[in-house]
């Protein structure tokens, strides 16, 4: 039976005065998953003993494993963090590794993750280096020789997204994890974009450290970020915080312990009282989706970004056509001079959500289109992009 997709969009709580074509920045809720969030506050505000000591370690156990399910890894290995930038950061800061060096990490990072890995070098003792991607590759080929060309004896880490923020374009993960490992180099991912984007099983990839998350395509809540760690590479972090679980008498850390975890992941995971609600809706954000099933929601977005390429095409294009480089972030270049403030509130004054992305050489105006978003919408906005354009000018 074919998805419904009028009901699956009335099942979103969005602002229907707004035209959200932004889910790569931010995912809204579901009501189911508002609800469920907002009982576990309720059950939080009326017994916060019962419900943080009691209740959270097997909802909590059993969120971890469904997530691993679904990203295909072992739940022992996945740690719950705020977001990406938090699961980041944990790596950047924990690595020990001699020098001389240098982190190589694509031209088309996410600025924040480039200043992470800035502090970190500096602190290492490395250089930060980076190098382009052809970033219109119609085929995994062109990337995988760029990054081999850039690694040298010196590149002792390996920075990539998955799915890249700015254009939407898929790199090969596993080829360039592949060609790193053959030559000693560690291998963080920036998956932020990717669960919900496209099919993952990380147990394929052979990334140190894979780092996503579950607050944008997946629609869960706000904090809902996870970090992927590959069998041996567990000593190499350290926690944020020192808290329960940094002196453990456990004999096996890996063993699922009675708080919701192992040892090891607790040392790493607790920080204190902190709200956990948003990792225990995890459950309630993948049934959700799996409800209207998620190749029919793949298919549906595929066909939501065909037709914003074909609507937008008076603009160069900034993401690949391939569907196995590109997925429903679709980027387009705006004309020369346009001034991006001016543009974001053009956008705004019609009450179109979108991105307005300032690249170093050029300005981007990249589209979202999930499930719940419709060929209208676009279409709208394709309509009256010109006059915000001019007006921007």
């Amino acid at each position: 039976m074919a998805a419904d997709w009028n009901a699956a969009r009335a099942a979103m709580m969005l602002d229907p005065s707004v035209t959200n074509l932004n889910t790569g920045s931010f995912g809204p809720l579901s009501r189911v998953v508002f609800d469920r969030a907002t009982e576990l506050r309720r059950q939080l505000a009326a017994g916060p003993m019962d419900f943080l000591v009691r209740r959270v370690p097997p909802l909590l156990w059993d969120a971890r494993s469904r997530l691993a399910a679904f990203l295909g890894c072992d739940p022992r290995r996945l740690l719950f963090t705020s977001n990406v930038s938090a699961s980041i950061n944990l790596v950047a800061a924990s690595l020990q590794i001699a020098g001389p060096g240098e982190v190589l990490i694509t031209d088309h990072e996410y600025l924040a993750m480039h200043w992470c890995w800035e502090r970190a070098a500096r602190r290492l003792g490395f250089t930060l280096r980076t190098f382009p991607l052809p970033t219109m590759a119609e085929g995994p080929g062109p990337i995988i020789d760029a990054a081999v060309r850039a690694m040298t004896p010196r590149t002792r880490v390996l920075f990539f997204s998955h799915v890249l923020s700015p254009t939407g374009l898929v790199l090969p993960a596993r080829e360039l994890c592949q060609e790193a490992r053959r030559r000693g180099i560690v291998t963080v991912i920036d998956g932020a974009h990717a669960a919900g984007f496209v099919p993952l099983d990380l147990a394929a990839i052979p990334a140190d450290f894979y780092a996503g998350n579950a607050h944008k395509w997946l629609l869960a809540p706000s904090g809902a970020g996870f970090l992927h760690i590959a069998p041996g590479t567990e000593d190499r972090l350290a926690p944020f915080h020192v808290s329960w679980g940094w002196h453990t008498p456990a004999a096996d850390l890996d063993a699922p312990d009675e708080f919701g975890g192992t040892a090891r992941l607790r040392r790493l995971e607790f920080e204190g009282t902190r709200d956990v609600v948003p990792w225990l809706c995890v459950p309630e954000a993948l049934d959700f989706q799996a409800g209207f099933g998620f190749d029919a929601i793949r298919a549906r977005q595929r066909e939501l970004a065909a037709k914003v390429k074909g609507l937008f095409a008076f603009l160069p294009q900034a993401t690949p056509a391939s569907p196995e480089m590109s997925g429903p972030l679709s980027a387009f270049v705006a004309p020369p001079g346009t001034d991006p403030a001016r543009l974001r509130a053009a956008i705004w004054a019609e009450r179109f959500e979108v991105n307005v992305i300032e690249r170093p050489d050029r300005l981007l105006f990249r589209l979202s289109t999930h499930f719940y978003n419709t060929p209208e919408e676009a279409a709208r906005l394709a309509e009256l992009l010109p006059g915000m354009l001019a007006a921007s000018r």
